[in-house]
């Protein structure tokens, strides 16, 4: 892992949804789930069709997400573009349906 200079972001969260919430609003799919470790926000990943995750990010600027879904327990900088370290894997809030 190298250094990230946004560690200082990283807090507990509850995730806002049982999967992406755009995609869950709008009837879109997702390949894999990620968690704003700052604000708890469950967006899609850059394999899915919107990117919803990376959105929030430019949208907010919260740097740090979690591989989510299956709960993966990396964390990722979307600004300083590299792996960190997280204190602990965030619970799910209850099953998260499966789109592929």
């Amino acid at each position: 892992m190298t250094n990230c200079s946004h560690e200082a972001a990283i807090a507990e969260v509850v995730p806002s949804a049982k999967g992406c919430e755009e995609c869950l609003r709008t009837g879109g799919i997702w390949v894999h789930l990620r968690l704003c470790r700052t604000c708890g926000h469950v967006g899609c990943c850059d394999d899915s069709p919107a990117r919803h995750a990376r959105a929030h990010f430019h949208e907010s600027g919260h740097p740090i997400i979690e591989g989510y879904d299956p709960p993966e327990g990396w964390g990722w900088c979307y600004v300083d573009d590299v792996v960190v370290a997280l204190p602990g894997r965030t619970r799910q809030i209850g099953p998260i349906p499966r789109y592929f």
